[in-house]
């Protein structure tokens, strides 16, 4: 019997389980396979094939909630499962927002490029992970590699309900990563890069070597820039960190918990006219494509900001319940977790502005960034980070920067914008897309 067959028949049964004791219930059955590899001194300290799966099961009964969830698949594990909910779902507070909803729903994720066949074999992949340090430590300045890796990862997973909604969902990612450390005249600097791709031949070694050392190289010199206000560019990746820091605003769960600052903010204009902001269900290349929520409906697109006003939140269909909207298709759970509110892909719309215009004149352009979550409240907006990058005129670097700290207001910096590019870009997991923005003031703590 396949795996698939395997998991299908576990779901039933649960769900089978859940009925006799009169409750409502969703289940979500999963199963991975993974090998990684890791090199370091010329040779692998980590070579790890590993499989694995869970089930998970949110029972429903008399507006009461509890989860359970298990490691066997074993008809006895699976009825302990099923009652361990039930039990914990007898102590819970009662929550009539959250219902089973999705009926009778058949939806299968049918992009065939986010699951694709792996023709390489493990000495190709043993051979990538060596060469990936070898030949940063040819590199003339570089003193070591100190991290180096390869990893790969197949994933099934399978969501049913009582209502009889059937969903499955299969894909495969590639990944590999390089760390450069430099060390000259009594200076350090280390840069990490990485690649990853739905093949193995996807992969891109040759560009994460010379990122790593690249980038390692041009901030070895960096030093504090002078106390002051700047106009920035984050690159893609901080802006990312950044904009994750504050994701919260996005989320119907943070406005029904009342730690939202945007709940009751629908309709006005919150970030600055320049900017528009949606969650995509399926972008090209992208690495969060799925057919279907953590409830089970099918997912869509959902606009966000528009030309700097807030059209809506991210909900699932306990939250829209709560404040009497409809449903984005933004439910997140996993075998272990509870229902919670997640995004696909963040993206950010093209503007007008080349590239030229946004690089125009001075500003510091921010490739690093340190200590992001801990240094930022996501209710007030202030956040404090430690950065290095380069401070630039007219889209050239004229110094590299380092040993300084970035520090703001977000919800004031959204509406500081001077400038959108016009060629919206990926960062490197494939998951958050935007072009160059241009801020407008940030305070900077240098020398």
């Amino acid at each position: 019997m396949s795996e698939t067959n395997t998991l299908e028949q576990a779901v039933e049964h649960v769900l089978e389980l859940a009925k006799k004791q009169g409750a409502q219930a969703d289940v979500i059955a999963s199963s991975s396979e993974s090998f990684s590899l890791k090199s370091d001194q010329g040779e692998l300290s980590e070579y790890k094939v590993t499989a694995s799966q869970v089930i998970g099961v949110r029972v429903i009964k008399d507006e009461h909630i509890a989860i359970s969830y298990s490691e066997s698949l074993e008809p006895e594990n699976l009825s302990q499962m099923v009652n361990q909910a039930l039990t914990n779902a007898s102590f819970t507070k009662k929550d009539p927002y959250q219902k089973i909803r999705s009926e009778g729903l058949i939806l299968r994720t049918e992009y065939p490029e986010i699951f694709q066949q792996d023709s390489a074999t493990p000495e190709q992949k043993i051979e990538l992970a060596l060469s990936l340090e070898s030949r940063i430590r040819e590199k003339p300045l570089a003193k070591s590699a100190p991290y180096n890796g390869y990893s790969e990862n197949s994933a099934t997973v399978l969501l049913g309900n009582t209502l009889g909604t059937r969903c499955s969902h299969q894909e495969r990612t590639f990944s590999c990563y390089t760390a450069a450390l430099i060390d000259h005249n009594d200076k350090q600097a280390m840069h990490v890069a990485a690649s990853i791709a739905r093949t193995f031949d996807g992969l891109s070694p040759d560009k994460i070597i010379n990122d790593a050392y690249e980038m390692a190289d041009a901030l070895l010199e960096g030093e504090p820039i002078a106390t002051g206000q700047y106009s920035v560019i984050f690159e893609q990746d901080s802006l990312n960190d950044v904009l994750g820091a504050f994701g919260s605003c996005f989320s119907g769960e943070s406005a029904k918990r009342g730690t939202n600052p945007w709940r009751d903010k629908v309709g006005e204009q919150v970030m600055s006219p320049l900017l528009t902001f949606k969650d995509v269900a399926y972008m090209p290349g992208g690495f969060s494509i799925k057919a279907f929520d953590g409830e089970g409906f099918a997912t869509a697109d959902t606009p966000l900001i528009e030309n700097g006003t807030l059209v809506g939140l991210l909900h699932n269909s306990a939250t829209s319940a709560h404040f009497g909207v409809a449903h984005t298709a933004n439910a997140g759970r996993s075998a272990k977790g509870t229902l919670s509110v997640s995004s696909r892909h963040d993206v950010i719309s093209a503007g007008t502005s080349s590239e030229a215009e946004v690089t125009a004149g001075e500003y510091l352009e921010l490739v690093e960034l340190q200590g992001v979550h801990s240094g930022a409240d996501s209710i007030s907006g202030e956040f404090s980070f430690g950065a290095s990058g380069f401070l630039c005129r007219d889209g050239k670097r004229l110094k590299p920067v380092r040993g300084i700290t970035v520090a703001g207001n977000f919800y004031t910096m959204i509406k500081e914008v001077e400038a959108v590019g016009s060629t919206v870009m990926p960062n490197y997991d494939g998951c958050f897309f935007a072009p160059l923005i241009r801020f407008a003031r940030l305070n900077i703590a240098g020398k």
